[in-house]
């Protein structure tokens, strides 16, 4: 009868070896050994539990990819819609030539179109630093189709010749034809919503016509209100203001200038105003548009609840997997192998389930971009999102992957005798 007898190899977590007959075999029939573990194809031997734990049963894997996906999806993309929002918020504000904003005290965002008088900018003008103080009108407005139906559009008018905020990505006409009589410039994606067919379309604004002479590329809204581009002095006759007012001053500066000496000369000089940097101004738009008005709220609880959710189905498939294995990881703990080593076969596990969910949801994260880039609302996944969501997955996994090791180093190693 052979003589069997159990004990560690070399190094303080390898898998024991079995003596039979004299002849010094591995457990699994190994042949060699590696700097790991043991392996007969030279694949150390944690890795090749953990893989075949994982895809012994390709079905309960495949459920731990599917909470893996879903929670991650649902976080990148609610992380998407927050970063695709915010940039739509500071569109006008990040195209604009300005160092500095000027508007009456209290603005909220760019859409919130308050007056003051337009003769302060010459107040403005004459402190030294500031190369020039450019007038820009914002306001809504009624704009009536051919058909006579009616649609609200967010009029923006400046200054054709000062380099203020003017119109970009012009597909048809130029930014000078808007200096015609009656001329605006509109979005392509807006054309159908507004009831015109393209250049030299015509429609009404106060009883008064438009007439299309330019044709935009991706400046769309937000809050789905089309932006229509003209000059200022049209600007003031469509949204009926009067010519001495405005609603922000665009303050371009000597590139020497001192910004912080500027602005406070600035609201030392004028009254009942607010001076902002782009910077400034794009963050104040977007904590209004997120927070004042709940909608980063919502963004918020979307992506907390796919985590709750992706990680309670992960952290029950990687338990239930590790349940199912409890009598092979005591079989190790039997013979010899420590907890950490156990641990080590865990934990990979469920890195393997993070780089494989990870991979799929990036595939998913690039159809999604791919679909909503011409929507008004697209999703923009940039590098630290994409690094945050990775880090997210890793950490989601492992996280979960902390409840099976509780169980498996409780196991008793005794009770594989008993079976």
């Amino acid at each position: 009868m052979p003589i069997i007898k159990l004990f560690p190899l070399r190094g303080a977590h390898s898998a024991p070896q079995i003596l039979s007959g004299g002849v010094s075999r591995t457990w699994q029939g190994a042949k060699r050994r590696s700097r790991f573990g043991i392996s007969e194809i030279g694949i150390p031997l944690i890795p090749k539990l953990a893989f075949h734990n994982l895809f012994h049963d390709r079905l309960r894997f495949c459920a731990t990819l599917i909470g893996i996906v879903f929670s991650v999806v649902l976080v990148t993309v609610q992380a998407g819609l927050h970063f695709g929002f915010g940039r739509m918020v500071t569109a006008m504000i990040d195209h604009a030539s300005a160092d500095l904003w000027v508007m009456p005290h209290g603005t909220k965002c760019f859409e919130d179109p308050s007056l003051f008088d337009d003769r302060k900018r010459f107040r403005v003008r004459a402190i030294d630093g500031v190369v020039d103080a450019v007038p820009l009108v914002t306001g809504f407005a009624d704009w009536r189709m051919p058909s006579g139906r009616s649609t609200p559009v967010f009029i923006i008018g400046s200054d054709l010749k000062s380099n203020g905020l003017l119109p970009w990505n012009l597909t048809a006409g130029r930014v000078e034809d808007l200096a015609q009589a009656s001329s605006v410039a509109v979005d392509r994606s807006y054309l159908d919503r507004l009831g015109v067919s393209g250049l030299g379309a015509s429609a009404e604004i106060r009883r008064q016509t438009v007439r299309v002479a330019a044709i935009t590329e991706g400046i769309r809204s937000f809050t789905t209100t089309p932006f229509v581009f003209m000059s200022l002095d049209r600007a003031r006759s469509y949204t009926g203001i009067s010519t001495n007012e405005a609603t922000f001053i665009l303050v371009p500066l000597d590139p020497r200038a001192d910004v912080a000496s500027i602005r406070n000369q600035i609201l030392a000089t004028v009254p009942d105003v607010d001076v902002l940097t782009p910077t400034e101004f794009g963050e104040r738009s977007r904590s209004f548009w997120l927070f004042g008005t709940g909608a980063g709220a919502a963004l918020l609880a979307g992506a907390v609840l796919g985590l709750i959710v992706g990680t309670i189905i992960v952290a029950q498939t990687l338990y239930s997997s590790t349940k199912e294995h409890l009598i092979e990881f005591a079989t190790l703990r039997a013979i010899g192998s420590s907890a950490r080593y156990i641990c080590k076969v865990i934990i990979l596990q469920a890195l393997i389930s993070a780089v494989v969910g990870f991979s799929v949801t990036a595939l998913i994260d690039n159809g999604i971009i791919r679909m909503t880039a011409a929507t008004s609302l697209p999703i923009l996944i940039t590098p630290s999102v994409v690094l945050a969501s990775f880090t997210l997955t890793v950490a989601m996994c492992v996280g979960s992957a902390l409840l099976a090791i509780i169980q498996v180093t409780r196991i008793d190693p005794a009770v594989v005798f008993r079976r």
